[in-house]
């Protein structure tokens, strides 16, 4: 049966059995697991229905020697507007890696459209140190314009510092220095006086990674000890479990905590298999955690 307005709308009956829904964008790497492949099991064994809109679809991400790339930007107007024909409504919206300035737009007109209670974004832009080879520098003005839309924002410390101007420093950060980084991203963030909450992920400190949240000038750390290699993959996994418990009304903190302790277990599972590390985390074993 083709799917139509009278019986898509599901999210308008809430009851004791209720699944929430979140329209998710991020482009689609066969393998690798990476974006859309690890974000939809990990959503959906949170109990989450995640709706994907693809933004780009790959063979198999960029840290592979050859890549198919197919850009998706001309169908996702399209694609969206049947969402809306059909009266579709979310609980929430992630969106993570955007490839060019018109799909940071369409991110702009989708929450227009659909008003989501919830717009977790995931700025993808560098890492290391350094912006990717795609992101310009206009990338990174119009992605700061998404800012005051959000809710919860999920940089790296590279990203961070994209986004705000701040040098990049190859060493630790004192808690100061990201209190700092934090003011100066919540300024960016602010909607009618209201910043985002804001979680800065995959911090390198000493033997440790730590993620700084950031909530209405509070801060708080959350450390797990590094467990092995990094990894692609494992910061999309980690904005998924973020978004589908705001969804369910969780707290930011204790998701911070259960993604940390989850890729933590999934890196770890990793290097005991041997799994190379251009094919990311083995988190299939490690999905009954989420439950």
């Amino acid at each position: 049966m083709k799917c139509n307005a009278n019986n898509c709308n599901t999210t308008a009956h809430k009851g004791g059995d209720f699944v929430p829904r979140l329209a998710m964008i991020n482009d689609i790497a066969g393998f690798g697991r990476c974006s859309t492949t690890v974000s939809l099991p990990v959503i959906s064994v949170m109990k989450v229905q995640v709706c994907p809109v693809p933004t780009s679809v790959l063979s198999n991400h960029l840290g592979f020697p050859l890549c198919h790339f197919d850009d998706y930007t001309s169908h996702m107007r399209d694609y969206i507007k049947v969402w809306n024909e059909l009266g579709l409504t979310f609980d929430g919206l992630y969106c993570g890696f955007l490839g060019n300035e018109e799909q940071i737009d369409i991110v702009r007109e989708f929450v227009k459209m659909f008003r989501p209670p919830l717009f977790l974004l995931d700025p993808v832009m560098g890492d290391h140190g350094r912006a990717y080879s795609s992101i310009t520098e206009t990338h990174v003005q119009k992605m700061k314009e998404l800012l005051p839309l959000a809710d919860i924002i999920t940089p790296n410390i590279t990203e961070a510092c994209l986004l705000t101007g701040t040098p990049w420093k190859d060493g630790e950060w004192t808690m100061q220095e990201l209190s700092g980084l934090c003011e100066r991203l919540a300024s960016l963030c602010l909607k009618d006086s209201v910043s985002a909450s804001i979680v800065i992920t995959g911090i390198r400190q000493g033997d440790f990674l730590v993620n700084f949240l950031w909530d209405d000038g509070v801060y708080t750390t959350v450390a797990s000890p590094i467990a092995g290699a990094s990894r692609p993959g494992t910061g999309d996994i980690f904005a998924s479990i973020l978004a589908a418990d705001a969804v369910r009304g969780e707290t930011l903190l204790s998701s911070v905590q259960k993604a940390a302790n989850f890729i933590g277990l999934c890196i770890a599972g990793s290097e005991k298999a041997g799994t190379p590390v251009q094919e990311g985390v083995v988190f299939e074993k490690y999905l009954a955690a989420l439950l």
